[in-house]
């Protein structure tokens, strides 16, 4: 699979009406991404488990309201900058119970079906995946869902990263950063991942995303880029504004390749190539 590269409003259209917009910006077995909008009393499906894969949210404008556990019993408010990670086995549901319009990315990971089950449904055929009706026995607990609301996540490097979901949540199916890069920052150095799947959605700011075939897109605000395994890329910041951009990576575990950068840096250790070559050696990440 080639990267994926979407202009905002770009994407696979499910469905445009007055009350909702669902676009596919990514289908690819690691995971799925959509980009949608919510208008005012708009609903989400009814209460239902996954088994085999994790449902997210990052809401963008607006505010969710997210019903998990047996009745839906335990809510939470969802405002702009919030991530929420239900887990395989979780049952659960969402809604717009606001007065404004919702738009948020929700992350299906690893996909199970996802993107297809939205084409079948689209258009009105059907297709068997893995969302089922609630269990009689309740579910997992409601207490494994992670809600990490507007500014919250563990933050490294001076808040250059901030970690709504890790290796360590869920299943460790992804993770899901908020990235803020300074003017000038020039990146790391080309290379690619074998088993992970890189992306980034521009919140504010330009970023500047390299492919091995020497295209370099500068990427504003609702962009959405996705290097599948083996691509090679890199990015920066080439512009006189910071950037900021949410970093989802799948499955998980390459966030705690920034971790432990920072620890070495924490700790004195010169934050040159040397370090980051040998630490990037124990984690998915190949120079070019």
């Amino acid at each position: 699979m080639a990267a994926v590269l979407l202009a905002p409003a770009e994407g696979e259209t499910i469905s445009d009406r007055a009350e909702r917009n669902v676009r596919i910006l990514l289908d690819h077995e690691l995971a799925d991404v959509t980009w949608t909008r919510y208008e005012p009393g708009e609903k989400g499906p009814d209460p239902h488990i996954h088994e085999q894969h994790a449902d997210a949210w990052y809401v963008l404008e607006g505010e969710l309201t997210f019903g998990v556990g047996p009745s839906g019993e335990m809510l939470h408010r969802a405002p702009v900058g919030t991530h929420v990670l239900v887990p395989a086995g979780v049952i659960h549901t969402f809604r717009n119970d606001g007065d404004a319009t919702a738009r948020f990315l929700n992350i299906h990971a690893p996909s199970m079906g996802f993107a297809e089950s939205l084409r079948a449904s689209r258009d009105g055929l059907e297709f068997r995946w893995d969302s089922f009706d609630p269990p009689a026995d309740g579910g997992r607990s409601a207490a494994d869902v992670v809600v990490r609301g507007p500014g919250e996540g563990e933050s490294i490097l001076g808040g250059a990263a901030v970690f709504k979901a890790q290796v360590g949540d869920g299943d460790g199916t992804f993770s899901l950063s908020e990235i803020t890069l300074p003017p000038g920052y020039p990146g790391p150095v080309l290379h690619r991942h074998a088993r992970t799947l890189d992306s980034f959605y521009v919140l504010e700011g330009t970023l500047t995303i390299r492919l091995d075939d020497d295209r370099e897109i500068d990427a504003g605000p609702g962009f959405f880029g996705a290097m599948p395994p083996g691509t090679v890329h890199s990015f920066a910041n080439r512009s006189e504004g910071f950037v900021r951009a949410l970093n989802l990576m799948a499955p998980g575990g390459f966030e705690q390749y920034l971790k432990e950068f920072a620890a070495a840096m924490a700790a004195g250790q010169e934050p040159g190539p040397a370090l980051m070559a040998e630490i990037a050696s124990r984690y998915d990440f190949e120079p070019v």
